[in-house]
């Protein structure tokens, strides 16, 4: 399959144009102010689609944003590959610590990616790494080079939990019937350590809102007098987490996996330098549950986290009130296990349970999904495996993100598929942050290594029918 290597070469800068002029639509899925933007992405992956050679390509609708379906069936005899991602992305916010618009991308060069990266919202996350696969199609069906029937699923309302996906699947099955679901919206260790992703954290998401006088008051006339929602609020946050970091709310922990001292030990032999990861973050020193390693604390181990927060007076100058409202985000990682409904009903009694009379507490679940682990001795990991040995010249290594796809346990469950997660990103993409990126290189590599997954996993499916 050297002629990858001639099509990277004479391709390149159409393949980055392309995928600018996709970053350039501001399609974010949690404005409805975006609406249209969003629904002009998806015209634009079910073009890309046709010209990446797939027979078959539709918008399908759904209760929300549309899901855009292709297909390419060369043999029913012959494997296939379910490719799923998103055309969605995060809100940009805040824009002021962009160093460029976050929709109008450019390519800079960094340190890391002495190349250049192209800087946009949805570069990496998760514009880039789908278009990958929309490119490596294009390379095999153009080449003759495509060894397997490919279908493709791409949606636009994964950063708000996935909803319409859920509705679409259970009603589509024999459509989307396959062998084996490749995604690429995870990263790897580091370009010179190619790992491929064998856990994801499940998710619970909810807002909260502490509400105390019916109005908002002078702060000199009731101050002292009447339960403070602001106060109130932070001090039952604060209580969620004691001095270990250990989350307190009851049956939290029931159904945690403890992984046995053989296995933290082998994650433990993955690069990890504390000193460059805080020099990265610019912080002093890490932080969280005592007795994990960074490593742990982020992957094996569940969260809570506030993701934001709200109430009374934050504009210019001074105006001395009691607010009558006081709100916040949390999000609570998981992990495989923890079932995501159970965790915000118990999320849900607790923060009712601690708060004062005199105030009211309303608890609004948002989205969530369950954990996933895959594992390491299937024909499509080894696939996957292999295709980094061809392109990277080394075995990568298994590891498990701290990150959810909520997706994956719901197609296990429906389409009876395991996945395979070969991303391509590094954490320092700064995904769902101001200044996100994806290094040139990553993305030629990713449209690279793909091909060889289908060579190798349609080789060692039919060695085993064999």
């Amino acid at each position: 399959m050297n002629s990858i290597q001639s099509f990277l070469k004479n391709h390149k800068n159409r393949l980055i144009n392309e995928l600018i002029a996709l970053l350039k639509i501001p399609s974010v899925s949690a404005d409805s102010a975006y609406k249209k933007d969003v629904l002009q992405t998806a015209d634009f992956v079910l073009n890309s689609l046709k010209k990446a050679g797939c027979d078959h390509v539709e918008i399908c609708e759904t209760p929300g944003y549309p899901i855009v379906y292709g297909e390419k069936i060369i043999d029913a005899k012959l494997p296939t590959v379910l490719v799923y991602g998103h055309y969605d992305v995060q809100p940009a916010d805040p824009i002021d610590l962009w160093t460029s618009p976050p929709f109008e991308p450019v390519v800079k060069k960094t340190a890391i990616h002495p190349e250049g990266a192209i800087f946009a919202r949805g570069a990496c996350d998760d514009k880039g790494q789908m278009y990958m696969h929309v490119k490596a199609m294009e390379y095999m069906t153009s080449t003759g080079n495509l060894p397997c029937n490919v279908k493709f699923m791409i949606e636009g309302e994964e950063e708000i939990g996935s909803e319409s996906l859920a509705w679409f699947v259970p009603r589509n099955k024999e459509k989307l019937a396959n062998d084996v679901i490749l995604i690429s919206d995870t990263g790897m260790i580091a370009n010179n350590i190619p790992s491929i992703t064998t856990g994801l954290r499940g998710l619970s998401y909810v807002e909260v809102e502490v509400t105390g006088p019916n109005r908002d008051l002078h702060s000199g006339l009731y101050g002292g007098a009447v339960a403070n929602p602001i106060t109130i609020l932070t001090k039952m946050i604060a209580s969620l987490h004691d001095e270990n970091n250990y989350i307190t709310i009851p049956g939290f922990y029931d159904a945690v996996e403890e992984l046995s001292k053989e296995e933290r030990a082998a994650m433990g032999r993955a690069p990890f330098s504390e000193e460059d990861y805080k020099e990265a973050l610019q912080i002093k020193a890490t932080y969280g549950e005592k007795g994990y390693t960074t490593n742990e604390r982020n992957s094996i181990r569940p969260t809570l986290d506030v993701n934001g927060i709200w109430g009374g007076y934050t504009g210019e100058g001074a105006k001395t009130v009691i607010a009558s409202k006081a709100s916040a985000k949390i999000s609570m990682r998981l992990v495989p296990n923890q079932d995501w409904k159970e965790i915000t009903q118990l999320f849900k009694n607790h923060f009712e349970k601690i708060a004062p009379k005199a105030v009211s507490v309303k608890v609004t679940p948002h989205h969530g999904g369950q954990g996933y682990v895959t594992p390491i001795d299937t024909i499509a990991y080894k696939a996957a495996s292999k295709a980094y040995e061809t392109t990277f010249e080394k075995t990568p290594i298994p590891q498990r993100s701290g990150g959810s796809i909520p997706i994956v346990a719901l197609f296990e469950k429906e389409l009876k598929s395991k996945t395979i997660l070969m991303g391509f990103g590094l954490d320092s993409d700064a995904i769902h942050s101001p200044n996100e990126h994806f290094g040139i290189w990553n993305y030629l590599k990713g449209i690279e290594t793909i091909p060889y997954f289908y060579q190798y996993f349609t080789e060692l499916s039919t060695k085993k029918t064999n």
